[in-house]
């Protein structure tokens, strides 16, 4: 049995994802358009026993959520792209110190304030490369409010079982959007929740060196260990050891490579014997999605591969794509100036030419001009 909920708003889809996950705490500051998703927690989460509190600044924000997580809370905050970039300091933290967050970045058009109410996908390298340093970070990218609650809910999932921050991609305009929405029963989609550690609280290792993913106690449990951002050793303390340094660094970031699998999600239309690819997330995936069968009604074999992964990039996905098609082009609509295109370009590696449509319009890319680029192809 599934509950249906008639009609809903993509960003509080993603609060109610939050809450089907088991979100316990919401620390965030409004920022248009993401600012439904803080209203809709504000107003649900204390009935499920859980806390919402707006900090100061989205700087102070982050911080919260990562205090929160700490004390064995699942956590959220939501922000759009100047408050993302105040974020990235304390999310550098989390990924170094893996720490369970959720971030949800509804992307509005930038640099720096920029576009208020003008959507964008212009947050898709800094979800990546936003904090300094080689770290993890997983990003998954819906494209429509039943989305937008699924895949927020493996957003906890993921976040709780790798120990790893992770960023849902949205934009204003399916944050915005007002579509049906499924909610399935309690029970019916898996919850994944931290590993508690079962040894004596005096031989906990927070930071096994020797394990991809380290149970992570609440603190005040009977579990003390040692939180810092700078490089540590097993018990969590300081080191300057270069040794132990790269050792980490490598360990916390290969434990995503080695589940590339179980992270990396994909949606294929048409793309057994697609001869043109459209690669596209979000919005403009939806108008890729037209101009793809507009392009098979009119005798061109085109597809989409529509990552709802973006981060680890689903480099596998479309290799596979590659390797077993006659492929004449990629066409990657994105609403920025190219971002995704240059990752695209790397995994095809001159074996197809691989061209970007940008734009930085308030309306997203048309079908019909995707169609144009995938004739140009044909």
């Amino acid at each position: 049995m599934a509950k249906k909920v008639d009609f809903m708003m993509g960003n509080h889809a993603v609060a109610e994802g939050a809450l089907y996950a088991g979100c316990k705490f919401f620390g965030g500051y409004p920022i248009t358009p993401s600012t439904e998703v803080a209203e809709r927690m504000a107003e649900r989460l204390p009935k499920m026993g859980g806390r919402f509190i707006q900090m100061e600044d989205e700087i102070a924000a982050m911080a919260s959520v990562v205090g929160a997580s700490l004390a064995g809370s699942k956590s959220l905050t939501a922000t759009s792209g100047p408050g993302f970039s105040l974020k990235q300091e304390n999310l550098g933290y989390a990924c170094l110190t893996e720490i369970p967050v959720v971030v949800v970045d509804v992307m509005r058009g930038g640099p720096s304030t920029g576009m208020p109410t003008g959507p964008s996908q212009s947050d898709i390298m800094q979800a990546k490369w936003g904090t300094h340093g080689d770290h993890p970070i997983i990003a998954v990218t819906p494209a429509s409010v039943q989305e937008q609650f699924d895949e927020t809910v493996r957003a906890f999932n993921l976040s709780e079982k790798y120990r790893c921050p992770v960023v849902v991609l949205t934009d204003a305009i399916i944050g915005q959007m007002m579509e049906s929405l499924t909610i399935p029963e309690k029970g019916d989609v898996e919850i994944v929740d931290r590993e508690m550690p079962t040894c004596k609280p005096e031989e906990y290792l927070p930071y096994d060196m020797n394990k991809d993913v380290n149970p992570l106690p609440p603190f005040g449990k009977g579990y003390r260990f040692h939180v810092t951002g700078l490089h540590y050793d097993e018990t969590g303390f300081p080191t300057n050891d270069p040794v132990l340094h790269t050792k980490n660094t490598k360990r916390i970031i290969e434990k995503l490579e080695k589940n590339y699998d179980d992270i990396v999600h994909v949606d294929e239309f048409m793309t057994d014997d697609a001869e043109v690819l459209v690669f596209a997330i979000g919005v403009s995936a939806r108008s890729a999605k037209h101009a793809v069968l507009e392009a098979r009604n009119n005798g061109i074999k085109a597809g989409l591969m529509r990552p709802l992964t973006i981060w680890p990039f689903p480099e596998k996905h479309l290799e596979k794509i590659l390797s077993k098609n006659n492929m004449k082009g990629i066409v990657v609509p994105e609403m920025n100036l190219g971002q995704m295109t240059l990752e695209v370009d790397k995994i095809a590696r001159g074996r197809c030419k691989v061209e970007g449509l940008y734009s930085l319009m308030v309306d997203p890319i048309l079908p019909a001009d995707i169609l144009e680029k995938i004739r140009r192809f044909a």
